[in-house]
Protein backbone atom coordinates (compact mmCIF):
# COMPACT_ATOMS: atom_id res chain seq x y z
CA UNK A 1 0.00 0.00 0.00
CA UNK A 2 1.60 3.45 -1.00
CA UNK A 3 2.17 6.07 1.77
CA UNK A 4 -0.98 8.32 0.54
CA UNK A 5 -3.07 5.19 1.16
CA UNK A 6 -1.58 4.75 4.40
CA UNK A 7 -2.47 8.29 5.87
CA UNK A 8 -5.70 8.30 4.54
CA UNK A 9 -6.64 4.54 6.14
CA UNK A 10 -5.35 6.70 9.39
CA UNK A 11 -7.44 9.32 8.89
CA UNK A 12 -10.68 6.65 8.29
CA UNK A 13 -9.65 4.77 11.42
CA UNK A 14 -9.67 7.69 14.14
CA UNK A 15 -12.45 9.20 12.63
CA UNK A 16 -14.40 6.16 13.59
CA UNK A 17 -15.17 7.02 17.23
CA UNK A 18 -16.94 10.29 16.11
CA UNK A 19 -18.82 8.37 13.34
CA UNK A 20 -20.32 6.14 16.23
CA UNK A 21 -21.68 8.58 17.82
CA UNK A 22 -23.68 10.12 14.68
CA UNK A 23 -26.97 9.63 13.35
CA UNK A 24 -25.67 7.62 10.11
CA UNK A 25 -22.82 5.57 9.85
CA UNK A 26 -20.34 5.07 6.26
CA UNK A 27 -20.14 8.37 4.97
CA UNK A 28 -19.65 9.32 1.28
CA UNK A 29 -16.28 9.80 1.22
CA UNK A 30 -15.78 7.01 2.75
CA UNK A 31 -17.44 4.63 1.10
CA UNK A 32 -15.77 6.15 -1.93
CA UNK A 33 -12.62 5.24 0.04
CA UNK A 34 -13.37 1.50 0.75
CA UNK A 35 -14.72 1.04 -2.68
CA UNK A 36 -11.18 1.83 -4.30
CA UNK A 37 -9.20 0.41 -1.54
CA UNK A 38 -10.89 -2.99 -2.19
CA UNK A 39 -10.55 -2.69 -6.01
CA UNK A 40 -6.73 -1.77 -5.48
CA UNK A 41 -6.56 -5.05 -3.27
CA UNK A 42 -8.53 -7.15 -6.34
CA UNK A 43 -11.11 -7.50 -4.46
CA UNK A 44 -14.41 -5.29 -5.42
CA UNK A 45 -16.16 -8.25 -7.58
CA UNK A 46 -16.18 -10.25 -4.27
CA UNK A 47 -18.57 -7.02 -2.78
CA UNK A 48 -20.10 -6.58 -5.84
CA UNK A 49 -19.80 -3.27 -8.03
CA UNK A 50 -22.91 -2.85 -8.43
CA UNK A 51 -24.30 -3.65 -4.72
CA UNK A 52 -21.43 -0.44 -3.67
CA UNK A 53 -22.66 1.91 -6.68
CA UNK A 54 -26.39 1.99 -5.51
CA UNK A 55 -25.20 2.64 -2.07
CA UNK A 56 -22.83 5.23 -2.79
CA UNK A 57 -25.75 8.44 -2.14
CA UNK A 58 -27.20 6.77 0.60
CA UNK A 59 -26.33 7.15 3.94
CA UNK A 60 -26.60 4.11 6.38
CA UNK A 61 -28.74 4.54 9.34
CA UNK A 62 -28.22 3.54 12.86
CA UNK A 63 -29.91 0.51 13.51
CA UNK A 64 -32.38 -0.06 16.48
CA UNK A 65 -30.48 -3.00 17.48
CA UNK A 66 -27.29 -0.39 17.93
CA UNK A 67 -28.73 1.75 20.28
CA UNK A 68 -29.91 -0.42 22.76
CA UNK A 69 -28.75 -3.57 24.67
CA UNK A 70 -30.08 -7.26 23.51
CA UNK A 71 -31.86 -9.67 25.37
CA UNK A 72 -29.32 -10.94 28.02
CA UNK A 73 -28.25 -15.28 28.80
CA UNK A 74 -30.59 -17.14 30.66
CA UNK A 75 -29.28 -19.09 33.01
CA UNK A 76 -30.26 -22.26 31.27
CA UNK A 77 -32.09 -22.45 27.86
CA UNK A 78 -32.58 -24.71 24.79
CA UNK A 79 -31.76 -22.45 21.72
CA UNK A 80 -34.59 -21.73 19.47
CA UNK A 81 -34.39 -20.26 15.58
CA UNK A 82 -35.46 -16.23 15.20
CA UNK A 83 -38.88 -15.58 15.17
CA UNK A 84 -38.38 -14.14 11.78
CA UNK A 85 -37.69 -17.93 10.64
CA UNK A 86 -41.34 -18.46 12.02
CA UNK A 87 -42.56 -19.89 8.22
CA UNK A 88 -39.59 -22.52 8.25
CA UNK A 89 -41.24 -25.75 9.36
CA UNK A 90 -42.45 -29.36 8.73
CA UNK A 91 -45.46 -29.62 6.84
CA UNK A 92 -48.17 -32.66 6.38
CA UNK A 93 -49.03 -33.14 2.75
CA UNK A 94 -51.16 -31.20 1.45
CA UNK A 95 -52.27 -33.23 -1.79
CA UNK A 96 -53.46 -36.58 0.68
CA UNK A 97 -54.74 -35.31 3.87
CA UNK A 98 -55.57 -37.08 6.22
CA UNK A 99 -58.53 -37.04 8.93
CA UNK A 100 -56.32 -38.18 11.87
CA UNK A 101 -52.79 -38.08 12.70
CA UNK A 102 -51.90 -41.24 14.30
CA UNK A 103 -50.52 -42.85 10.66
CA UNK A 104 -48.99 -39.66 8.45
CA UNK A 105 -45.77 -37.64 7.86
CA UNK A 106 -44.47 -34.49 8.06
CA UNK A 107 -42.42 -33.20 5.33
CA UNK A 108 -38.66 -31.42 5.46
CA UNK A 109 -38.61 -27.41 3.92
CA UNK A 110 -35.37 -28.62 1.25
CA UNK A 111 -36.20 -24.85 0.08
CA UNK A 112 -35.16 -23.49 3.30
CA UNK A 113 -32.43 -25.77 4.61
CA UNK A 114 -29.24 -23.64 3.31
CA UNK A 115 -27.07 -26.73 3.87
CA UNK A 116 -26.78 -30.66 4.26
CA UNK A 117 -27.69 -31.22 7.50
CA UNK A 118 -31.38 -31.36 8.13
CA UNK A 119 -32.07 -30.11 11.89
CA UNK A 120 -33.53 -31.97 14.07
CA UNK A 121 -36.71 -30.08 14.58
CA UNK A 122 -37.37 -29.91 10.78
CA UNK A 123 -36.19 -33.35 9.89
CA UNK A 124 -38.94 -35.98 8.40
CA UNK A 125 -40.91 -38.05 10.23
CA UNK A 126 -42.82 -41.29 9.40
CA UNK A 127 -45.09 -43.41 12.01
CA UNK A 128 -47.96 -45.55 11.59
CA UNK A 129 -49.91 -45.16 14.97
CA UNK A 130 -48.57 -42.02 16.93
CA UNK A 131 -45.08 -40.95 18.50
CA UNK A 132 -44.64 -42.98 21.79
CA UNK A 133 -43.01 -41.43 24.75
CA UNK A 134 -40.53 -43.94 26.21
CA UNK A 135 -38.76 -43.59 29.15
CA UNK A 136 -34.96 -44.78 28.48
CA UNK A 137 -34.36 -46.04 31.97
CA UNK A 138 -37.15 -48.64 31.43
CA UNK A 139 -36.30 -49.40 27.67
CA UNK A 140 -34.27 -52.52 26.54
CA UNK A 141 -33.38 -53.95 23.89
CA UNK A 142 -33.71 -57.54 23.20
CA UNK A 143 -31.29 -59.77 20.64
CA UNK A 144 -32.35 -63.44 20.16
CA UNK A 145 -33.37 -65.93 17.78
CA UNK A 146 -30.11 -67.80 16.41
CA UNK A 147 -27.68 -66.68 19.04
CA UNK A 148 -25.35 -68.40 20.93
CA UNK A 149 -26.13 -66.15 24.09
CA UNK A 150 -29.12 -63.78 23.91
CA UNK A 151 -28.92 -60.66 25.35
CA UNK A 152 -31.04 -57.77 27.00
CA UNK A 153 -28.81 -54.44 26.91
CA UNK A 154 -30.03 -51.37 28.59
CA UNK A 155 -29.63 -47.79 27.59
CA UNK A 156 -27.26 -47.26 29.65
CA UNK A 157 -25.45 -50.88 28.22
CA UNK A 158 -25.76 -49.44 24.67
CA UNK A 159 -24.26 -45.94 25.36
CA UNK A 160 -21.00 -48.16 26.58
CA UNK A 161 -19.87 -49.18 23.46
CA UNK A 162 -17.51 -46.99 21.73
CA UNK A 163 -19.46 -44.70 19.67
CA UNK A 164 -19.41 -44.28 16.08
CA UNK A 165 -20.70 -41.37 14.25
CA UNK A 166 -21.41 -41.05 10.55
CA UNK A 167 -23.34 -38.38 7.74
CA UNK A 168 -26.19 -40.06 5.83
CA UNK A 169 -28.92 -39.35 4.05
CA UNK A 170 -32.29 -40.65 4.88
CA UNK A 171 -35.33 -41.12 2.25
CA UNK A 172 -38.90 -42.18 2.78
CA UNK A 173 -39.77 -44.48 -0.16
CA UNK A 174 -43.08 -42.64 -0.39
CA UNK A 175 -40.80 -39.54 -1.55
CA UNK A 176 -42.46 -37.88 -4.31
CA UNK A 177 -45.59 -40.32 -4.44
CA UNK A 178 -48.03 -37.22 -5.12
CA UNK A 179 -46.00 -36.08 -8.32
CA UNK A 180 -45.39 -38.90 -10.10
CA UNK A 181 -46.81 -38.15 -13.46
CA UNK A 182 -49.46 -35.10 -12.80
CA UNK A 183 -48.10 -32.07 -11.21
CA UNK A 184 -50.12 -31.69 -7.95
CA UNK A 185 -48.19 -29.98 -5.58
CA UNK A 186 -46.62 -26.31 -4.96
CA UNK A 187 -43.51 -26.80 -3.36
CA UNK A 188 -40.25 -28.75 -3.52
CA UNK A 189 -41.10 -29.64 0.27
CA UNK A 190 -44.53 -31.19 -0.31
CA UNK A 191 -42.41 -33.26 -3.58
CA UNK A 192 -39.45 -34.41 -1.76
CA UNK A 193 -39.87 -33.50 1.57
CA UNK A 194 -39.53 -37.26 3.03
CA UNK A 195 -35.65 -36.64 2.47
CA UNK A 196 -33.41 -35.50 4.88
CA UNK A 197 -29.42 -35.97 6.40
CA UNK A 198 -28.18 -36.24 9.44
CA UNK A 199 -24.75 -37.07 11.48
CA UNK A 200 -25.71 -39.99 13.18
CA UNK A 201 -24.17 -41.26 16.70
CA UNK A 202 -24.50 -44.76 17.51
CA UNK A 203 -23.35 -48.25 17.77
CA UNK A 204 -22.50 -50.85 14.93
CA UNK A 205 -25.15 -53.65 14.91
CA UNK A 206 -22.39 -55.96 13.86
CA UNK A 207 -20.77 -55.44 17.27
CA UNK A 208 -24.02 -56.60 19.31
CA UNK A 209 -24.73 -59.36 16.85
CA UNK A 210 -20.32 -60.20 17.53
CA UNK A 211 -21.04 -60.34 21.14
CA UNK A 212 -24.42 -62.45 20.67
CA UNK A 213 -22.69 -64.89 18.69
CA UNK A 214 -24.93 -65.39 15.45
CA UNK A 215 -25.46 -68.89 14.18
CA UNK A 216 -23.71 -68.76 10.66
CA UNK A 217 -26.91 -70.44 9.23
CA UNK A 218 -28.54 -67.33 9.84
CA UNK A 219 -29.30 -65.27 6.77
CA UNK A 220 -32.08 -62.46 8.20
CA UNK A 221 -32.69 -60.36 10.93
CA UNK A 222 -36.30 -59.05 12.15
CA UNK A 223 -36.06 -55.37 13.99
CA UNK A 224 -39.18 -54.48 15.83
CA UNK A 225 -40.30 -51.03 17.10
CA UNK A 226 -41.98 -50.42 20.39
CA UNK A 227 -44.25 -47.94 18.77
CA UNK A 228 -48.43 -48.76 19.30
CA UNK A 229 -48.17 -50.27 15.50
CA UNK A 230 -45.22 -52.76 16.33
CA UNK A 231 -43.62 -51.82 13.02
CA UNK A 232 -41.20 -54.60 11.93
CA UNK A 233 -39.03 -55.56 8.44
CA UNK A 234 -37.18 -58.03 7.82
CA UNK A 235 -33.26 -57.31 6.99
CA UNK A 236 -30.32 -59.15 5.42
CA UNK A 237 -28.02 -60.24 7.97
CA UNK A 238 -25.46 -59.16 5.41
CA UNK A 239 -26.64 -55.65 5.31
CA UNK A 240 -26.97 -55.92 9.17
CA UNK A 241 -23.36 -56.64 9.08
CA UNK A 242 -22.11 -54.42 6.71
CA UNK A 243 -23.24 -51.01 7.92
CA UNK A 244 -25.99 -50.79 10.13
CA UNK A 245 -26.68 -48.39 13.31
CA UNK A 246 -28.51 -49.22 16.89
CA UNK A 247 -28.49 -45.06 17.01
CA UNK A 248 -29.35 -42.89 19.70
CA UNK A 249 -27.98 -39.68 18.77
CA UNK A 250 -28.49 -36.83 16.06
CA UNK A 251 -27.06 -34.04 15.31
CA UNK A 252 -25.19 -33.35 18.25
CA UNK A 253 -28.13 -34.49 20.65
CA UNK A 254 -29.62 -37.15 21.68
CA UNK A 255 -32.54 -38.40 19.40
CA UNK A 256 -36.00 -36.73 19.57
CA UNK A 257 -39.16 -38.92 20.19
CA UNK A 258 -40.65 -38.70 16.81
CA UNK A 259 -37.05 -39.78 15.30
CA UNK A 260 -37.18 -42.71 17.54
CA UNK A 261 -36.22 -41.80 21.05
CA UNK A 262 -34.74 -43.27 23.07
CA UNK A 263 -32.96 -46.23 20.37
CA UNK A 264 -33.09 -46.65 16.53
CA UNK A 265 -31.83 -48.63 14.14
CA UNK A 266 -30.19 -47.06 11.07
CA UNK A 267 -29.52 -48.46 7.41
CA UNK A 268 -27.81 -46.62 5.37
CA UNK A 269 -28.83 -45.83 1.85
CA UNK A 270 -32.58 -47.95 2.10
CA UNK A 271 -35.63 -46.67 2.11
CA UNK A 272 -36.41 -44.78 5.46
CA UNK A 273 -39.45 -47.78 6.54
CA UNK A 274 -36.26 -50.87 7.83
CA UNK A 275 -34.75 -47.91 10.17
CA UNK A 276 -37.07 -49.18 13.19
CA UNK A 277 -37.80 -46.12 15.32
CA UNK A 278 -38.28 -46.75 19.17
CA UNK A 279 -36.48 -50.48 18.50
CA UNK A 280 -36.69 -53.04 21.07
CA UNK A 281 -36.06 -56.42 19.23
CA UNK A 282 -33.90 -58.08 17.11
CA UNK A 283 -33.93 -61.62 16.44
CA UNK A 284 -31.74 -63.93 13.66
CA UNK A 285 -33.48 -66.59 11.78
CA UNK A 286 -32.87 -68.37 8.15
CA UNK A 287 -36.25 -66.35 6.30
CA UNK A 288 -38.20 -63.48 6.14
CA UNK A 289 -40.89 -62.87 8.77
CA UNK A 290 -42.64 -61.72 5.58
CA UNK A 291 -44.24 -58.28 7.76
CA UNK A 292 -47.11 -56.26 7.14
CA UNK A 293 -44.65 -53.97 6.08
CA UNK A 294 -43.24 -55.88 3.72
CA UNK A 295 -46.13 -57.34 1.91
CA UNK A 296 -48.89 -55.54 2.13
CA UNK A 297 -47.22 -52.03 2.46
CA UNK A 298 -43.63 -50.96 0.69
CA UNK A 299 -43.69 -53.25 -1.96
CA UNK A 300 -43.69 -53.08 -5.89
CA UNK A 301 -46.72 -54.18 -8.61
CA UNK A 302 -45.33 -56.28 -11.16
CA UNK A 303 -46.37 -57.36 -15.19
CA UNK A 304 -47.70 -60.28 -14.20
CA UNK A 305 -50.04 -59.10 -11.11
CA UNK A 306 -47.52 -60.04 -8.55
CA UNK A 307 -46.18 -57.96 -6.02
CA UNK A 308 -42.08 -57.66 -5.87
CA UNK A 309 -40.84 -57.26 -2.14
CA UNK A 310 -37.54 -56.12 -0.43
CA UNK A 311 -36.57 -53.39 -3.18
CA UNK A 312 -34.58 -51.66 -0.51
CA UNK A 313 -32.24 -49.58 -1.82
CA UNK A 314 -32.86 -45.76 -2.88
CA UNK A 315 -31.22 -44.63 -5.93
CA UNK A 316 -29.26 -42.43 -7.24
CA UNK A 317 -31.69 -38.83 -7.33
CA UNK A 318 -31.15 -35.29 -7.72
CA UNK A 319 -33.86 -32.26 -7.22
CA UNK A 320 -33.80 -28.12 -7.39
CA UNK A 321 -34.38 -26.48 -4.23
CA UNK A 322 -33.42 -22.81 -5.53
CA UNK A 323 -35.81 -21.34 -7.45
CA UNK A 324 -38.29 -23.43 -6.49
CA UNK A 325 -42.12 -23.52 -5.83
CA UNK A 326 -43.55 -20.31 -4.31
CA UNK A 327 -40.08 -18.14 -4.78
CA UNK A 328 -39.63 -15.31 -6.93
CA UNK A 329 -36.46 -14.24 -8.66
CA UNK A 330 -35.58 -11.23 -10.24
CA UNK A 331 -33.57 -11.49 -13.84
CA UNK A 332 -30.39 -11.30 -13.99
CA UNK A 333 -27.69 -13.43 -11.62
CA UNK A 334 -29.05 -16.51 -10.07
CA UNK A 335 -27.30 -19.13 -8.44
CA UNK A 336 -29.60 -23.06 -9.29
CA UNK A 337 -29.34 -25.00 -6.05
CA UNK A 338 -30.66 -28.48 -5.22
CA UNK A 339 -29.64 -32.14 -3.32
CA UNK A 340 -28.26 -35.16 -4.94
CA UNK A 341 -28.01 -38.55 -2.96
CA UNK A 342 -27.64 -42.41 -3.71
CA UNK A 343 -27.92 -45.08 -1.44
CA UNK A 344 -25.64 -47.15 -3.62
CA UNK A 345 -22.62 -44.86 -2.80
CA UNK A 346 -21.09 -41.19 -3.71
CA UNK A 347 -22.42 -38.45 -5.90
CA UNK A 348 -19.83 -38.10 -8.78
CA UNK A 349 -21.62 -35.91 -11.12
CA UNK A 350 -24.17 -33.35 -11.74
CA UNK A 351 -26.05 -31.78 -14.70
CA UNK A 352 -28.17 -29.13 -14.92
CA UNK A 353 -30.87 -27.99 -17.81
CA UNK A 354 -32.36 -24.72 -18.24
CA UNK A 355 -34.28 -26.35 -21.74
CA UNK A 356 -36.02 -29.33 -20.07
CA UNK A 357 -33.02 -31.64 -20.73
CA UNK A 358 -32.18 -30.42 -24.57
CA UNK A 359 -29.16 -29.21 -23.19
CA UNK A 360 -26.82 -29.82 -20.26
CA UNK A 361 -24.45 -28.14 -18.59
CA UNK A 362 -21.86 -29.15 -15.53
CA UNK A 363 -22.99 -27.95 -11.97
CA UNK A 364 -20.43 -28.09 -9.42
CA UNK A 365 -20.45 -30.01 -6.43
CA UNK A 366 -19.61 -28.93 -2.98
CA UNK A 367 -17.45 -30.32 -0.61
CA UNK A 368 -17.79 -32.88 1.60
CA UNK A 369 -19.07 -35.48 -1.01
CA UNK A 370 -19.86 -38.53 1.45
CA UNK A 371 -20.71 -41.92 0.42
CA UNK A 372 -24.79 -42.22 0.88
CA UNK A 373 -25.19 -38.07 1.83
CA UNK A 374 -26.72 -35.61 0.88
CA UNK A 375 -24.75 -33.50 -1.43
CA UNK A 376 -25.05 -29.85 -2.58
CA UNK A 377 -24.94 -29.11 -6.26
CA UNK A 378 -24.93 -25.23 -7.55
CA UNK A 379 -24.94 -23.37 -11.34
CA UNK A 380 -24.74 -20.24 -11.81
CA UNK A 381 -27.73 -18.95 -14.39
CA UNK A 382 -27.73 -15.27 -15.75
CA UNK A 383 -31.46 -15.17 -16.41
CA UNK A 384 -32.52 -13.22 -19.36
CA UNK A 385 -36.36 -13.07 -17.79
CA UNK A 386 -38.00 -15.66 -20.77
CA UNK A 387 -39.33 -18.74 -19.57
CA UNK A 388 -37.33 -21.67 -18.51
CA UNK A 389 -37.59 -25.56 -17.79
CA UNK A 390 -34.95 -26.32 -15.11
CA UNK A 391 -33.87 -30.16 -14.62
CA UNK A 392 -31.14 -31.64 -13.01
CA UNK A 393 -29.42 -34.90 -13.36
CA UNK A 394 -26.51 -37.38 -11.24
CA UNK A 395 -24.94 -40.10 -11.55
CA UNK A 396 -23.63 -41.95 -8.71
CA UNK A 397 -19.87 -43.68 -7.78
CA UNK A 398 -21.31 -47.16 -9.39
CA UNK A 399 -22.24 -45.06 -12.91
CA UNK A 400 -25.76 -45.24 -12.33
CA UNK A 401 -27.52 -42.29 -14.07
CA UNK A 402 -30.86 -40.82 -12.82
CA UNK A 403 -32.97 -41.63 -15.69
CA UNK A 404 -35.71 -39.37 -17.38
CA UNK A 405 -39.49 -40.11 -17.20
CA UNK A 406 -38.85 -41.32 -21.45
CA UNK A 407 -36.34 -43.65 -20.42
CA UNK A 408 -38.13 -45.36 -17.48
CA UNK A 409 -40.91 -45.70 -19.74
CA UNK A 410 -38.56 -47.64 -22.45
CA UNK A 411 -37.67 -50.19 -19.35
CA UNK A 412 -39.07 -53.72 -19.37
CA UNK A 413 -39.97 -53.11 -15.83
CA UNK A 414 -41.83 -49.99 -16.12
CA UNK A 415 -44.83 -51.50 -14.40
CA UNK A 416 -42.53 -51.40 -10.69
CA UNK A 417 -40.32 -48.63 -11.47
CA UNK A 418 -42.29 -44.77 -11.34
CA UNK A 419 -41.12 -41.69 -12.06
CA UNK A 420 -41.46 -38.43 -9.69
CA UNK A 421 -41.69 -34.67 -11.15
CA UNK A 422 -40.74 -32.20 -9.32
CA UNK A 423 -43.33 -29.11 -10.03
CA UNK A 424 -41.82 -25.73 -8.96
CA UNK A 425 -41.45 -22.80 -10.72
CA UNK A 426 -40.99 -23.39 -13.67
CA UNK A 427 -39.40 -26.38 -13.20
CA UNK A 428 -39.14 -29.93 -12.69
CA UNK A 429 -36.80 -33.61 -11.55
CA UNK A 430 -37.33 -36.66 -12.42
CA UNK A 431 -36.84 -39.47 -9.55
CA UNK A 432 -36.76 -43.28 -10.19
CA UNK A 433 -38.68 -44.75 -7.36
CA UNK A 434 -41.76 -44.50 -5.25
CA UNK A 435 -43.18 -46.27 -2.46
CA UNK A 436 -46.85 -46.46 -2.59
CA UNK A 437 -47.64 -48.00 -6.01
CA UNK A 438 -51.23 -48.33 -6.12
CA UNK A 439 -51.42 -44.90 -8.59
CA UNK A 440 -49.48 -47.12 -11.32
CA UNK A 441 -50.90 -46.49 -15.02
CA UNK A 442 -50.95 -49.35 -17.23
CA UNK A 443 -49.47 -49.60 -20.59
Amino acid sequence: MKQDEKERMFEVIKSSHKEIQADISMTHGRRSFLKNSVAMAGGAGMLGASGIASAQNTPLPIPDSNKAPGKGMEVEAYGMPSKFEANVKRRRTDVFVNKQNLSDWSMTPLQSTPGIVTPNGLFYERHHNGVPDINPDQHKLVVHGMVAKPLVLTMNDIVKYPTVTKFYFMECSGNGLTDWLTPKSRTVQQTHGLLSCAQWTGVPVSWILDEAGIDPKATWLIAEGADASGHFRSIPIDKMLDDALLVYAMNGEMLRPENGYPLRLFIPGWEGNVSIKWLRRIKAGTEPWHARGETARYTDPMPDGKWRKFSFVMEAKSVITNPSGGMKIQPGFNEIRGYAWSGNGKITGVDVSLDGGKNWQTAELEEPVIDKCLTRFKYNWNWQGGPAKIVSRCVDSTGYVQPTVEDIKKSPSYHWVCSAPQWSFPMECKRKRGGYKWHWLKK
